[in-house]
Order: structure tokens, then C-alpha cells, then sequence
């Protein structure tokens, strides 16, 4: 079960999941915020809403539905 770092936290994820359903299933809802503030997190699931966008290993704008999860892997929300 590979263990990635969300916003300085550990979470554990299922082999093969997505960042996503990783964060997803650690119970967090809101991946990013608007800009005019409002929460956002996956609507789509298949990376054309933009909506789970989040920070992977420094690289921003990483789709969250599209990336699968590694061990180590630092993700910022």
C-alpha cells in the first residue's frame, strides 16, 4: 500500500488508485479553491471538467483523476 504526502500529511492509498480516489477516500473534499473562493474537487472523474486539479511533486496543475498514485509522492491541494 503505497504512502503519499497530501499538504504535509501521510496517506495511505490502494495500489492502483488514482491521486483522486486516494484523496478521495481519505476523506477529503476540496482539492482547490476558485478564485473567487469556492471549494473544488473531481466532477467528471476523466480529466475534462479541470476540477481536481492539484500540485504532484512540485508540477502544478496535475489532473487528480488522471494520476496514479506512487509511494513518496508529495501532493499539494
Amino acid at each position: 500500500m503505497p504512502e503519499i504526502r497530501v499538504d504535509g500529511m501521510a496517506v495511505n492509498a490502494a495500489e492502483g488508485v488514482t491521486v483522486a480516489i486516494a484523496l478521495l477516500s481519505a476523506g477529503r473534499n476540496r482539492f482547490r479553491t476558485s478564485l473567487s473562493g469556492e471549494p473544488r474537487a473531481p466532477l467528471c472523474g476523466m480529466g475534462v471538467c479541470m476540477e481536481c486539479r492539484v500540485t504532484v511533486d512540485g508540477q502544478p496543475h496535475a489532473l487528480a483523476c488522471q494520476v496514479v498514485v506512487r509511494e513518496g509522492m508529495e501532493v499539494a491541494t
